[in-house]
């Protein structure tokens, strides 16, 4: 799903000059900066909780309400005074609060970093207007019966998963028909292109006055839409924009009526879509004489054992005018990835469609993604906002990050380091919670960097919401009521295993030993499991046999470890600790 970037900005929009008080002439000189969706707000920060998504035809007047019931608390608003208003538990407000201070775009103090502040009104009010929205449908193959068996596979809950597996991915040789990432954002621009007026109902302040002249908004409020839409040059939004652009901080700008900025907005918005839809038709056009460039089969299938820049094919650029934020690792089969802050350009990471591999992300970094991958193990060093896990199979994660959210999958093993319960959603099945179980030289430095704190570790505390997912596009089954999903059990200790992360770059560090406390259970395991091996080495030891013996008691010892690194899938790390 890492798309051809869009390396260009859209001409500027001739209404847009004109209300900005520049030419047409000169504006089709100079490209303009193009307004996009803030997609952290659509992936990591739509929560499942049916009393927040309120029907479509009533979503104004009903948001417009609780607006009124909470506005005379003041500006800020508290968990407790949104969980009355809405009547929802406690725990579903404080998790509404904390999601919305991992999604801001900027710290906001009295909200704090865990969301147990208060928040901003505003804030609010556009996160909550945005459960509303709905992902992308996928499209259609154009050979149906070769993905019939679509992975994994659908439930009477799931009505269709957007995503093929990583076997699949590979067989098919193409991603035409899953929804990319110019696809997803044009149907967020979308998406807000048509809401915009509800939206800037909601935070404009009424005035005297008649029609549009009546609903004003203040420079203060504007700026909170970046929220929801940001310039790809990383311009304020008000700073953009001729009627508060410039502003004397002490002489704070007039408010304007909302219409004007309805029009600004849409002039943008409809601007950078008609762009993205050319270089789309452009794009498709060169495919049409060519084989899908995206991964070969050679590709997916390489035996390389270390990847640590980006090859081409199967690990996206981040062009400075479009995926600015985004590093992908995407479509790798058989083979070792490592990932360290130097190899980052921006501050989220997605791991897409991985197949039998080991992936090492060993940097500091807000927000990740892993998303269809089977059969391998992915390490994220140090995740500062969320980490999202959707739709993978027998994966192992091993993560320390403030927050994660698991969604649809099946038998997967989660080594967490988390400051927050892990929030579990849809149709999961035999998911296991273990302890974090491994450090590298920088870990403690990155940690310290994004704010997860090593001390607080509740990775045995998953918060399980439903099943169904109303953000889901495609229709659930008439009479289908939402469920709790499935939760996750805790690893045997006796299963528990410590992971090594091969040194291949700069090794040395302060970071010698693993930063989060191993409960006491899981500690007595390992000191079992040492002790046990100092016995069998002794014994080994104290054998009286010839030398014919021994080696063959060597062929067999070597052949049953060999067998138990295939069947528990340690193969690929091994040949990573012999690329030392």
């Amino acid at each position: 799903m890492a798309d051809e970037p869009l390396d260009a900005s859209p001409p500027a929009p001739s209404a847009a000059a004109a209300a900005d008080g520049v030419s047409s002439s000169s504006s089709s000189a100079a490209p303009a900066p193009a307004l996009r969706p803030r997609r952290e707000a659509f992936e990591y920060g739509l929560l499942p909780i049916p009393k927040l998504v309120f029907p479509e035809a009533t979503l104004t007047q009903t948001l417009a309400q609780l607006k009124e019931r909470l506005a005379p608390g003041g500006a800020r608003v508290g968990a407790a005074a949104l969980a009355e208003a809405l009547q929802i538990p406690a725990e579903q407000a404080a998790l509404v609060f904390g999601t919305l201070a991992a999604v801001l775009p900027a710290e906001d103090p009295a909200l704090g970093e865990d969301g147990a502040g208060e928040a901003d009104l505003r804030d609010l009010l556009l996160f909550l207007y945005i459960q509303s929205y709905k992902r992308l449908v996928p499209r259609g193959h154009k050979d149906s019966p070769a993905v019939a068996d679509v992975w994994p596979s659908t439930s009477a809950f799931d009505g269709c998963l957007s995503a093929l597996s990583p076997i699949q991915f590979i067989r098919c040789n193409s991603r035409r028909f899953m929804p990319s990432q110019v696809d997803e954002e044009a149907h967020q621009l979308s998406y807000l292109q048509k809401h915009m007026a509800n939206i800037l109902t909601l935070l404009a302040d009424s005035v005297d006055g008649e029609g549009d002249d009546s609903m004003v908004l203040t420079m203060e409020t504007f700026e909170h839409l970046g929220f929801l839409l940001h310039f790809s040059e990383g311009t304020p939004l008000s700073q953009s924009a001729s009627f508060f652009a410039n502003s004397d901080p002490d002489m704070p700008a007039a408010p304007v009526p909302a219409a004007l900025v309805h029009d600004w907005i849409l002039q943008h918005i409809a601007s950078t879509l008609e762009f993205m839809a050319e270089k789309s038709s452009a794009k498709e056009n060169s495919l049409q004489n060519a084989s899908d460039p995206d991964v070969t089969m050679s590709d997916a299938v390489t035996n390389t054992r270390i990847h640590s820049s980006s090859p081409t094919g199967t690990s996206a650029p981040n062009n400075p005018g479009y995926y600015r934020n985004t590093t992908f690792v995407e479509g790798f089969s058989k083979t070792s990835v490592v990932k360290q802050a130097s190899d980052m350009k921006g501050h989220s990471i997605k791991v897409l469609n991985c197949h039998d591999s080991v992936i090492y992300i060993l940097a500091p970094l807000k927000y990740a993604t892993v998303y269809g991958s089977s059969d391998t193990t992915i390490v994220l060093g140090a995740i500062g906002k969320v980490v999202k896990v959707e739709h993978c199979e027998r994966v192992q994660i091993i993560a320390a990050s403030k927050r994660i959210c698991i969604a649809n999958c099946r038998e997967c093993t989660f080594y967490l380091g988390v400051n927050h319960q892990p929030l579990i959603v849809g149709d999961n099945h035999k998911l296991q919670v273990a302890p974090f179980n491994t450090y590298y030289p920088q870990l403690g430095e990155h940690l310290a960097q994004v704010g997860v704190d090593p001390n607080v570790n509740k990775w045995d505390q998953p918060f399980v919401l439903g099943v169904v997912d109303p953000h889901d596009s495609l229709s659930h089954p008439a009479g289908v009521s939402d469920v709790q999903a499935e939760s996750a059990t805790c690893l045997d200790p006796d299963l528990f295993t410590n992971f090594l992360i091969p040194s291949w770059f700069e090794p040395q560090g302060p970071t010698k030993y693993n930063p989060f406390t191993l409960p006491e259970v899981y500690w007595a395991s390992q000191r079992k499991k040492h002790a046990s091996l100092e016995d069998i080495q002794k014994n080994i030891r104290e054998l009286e046999i010839d030398d014919n013996r021994k080696k063959e008691l060597a062929c067999a010892l070597h052949a049953q470890f060999k067998d138990w690194l295939y069947a528990s899938g340690n193969i690929r790390q091994l040949y990573c600790l012999q690329g030392e």
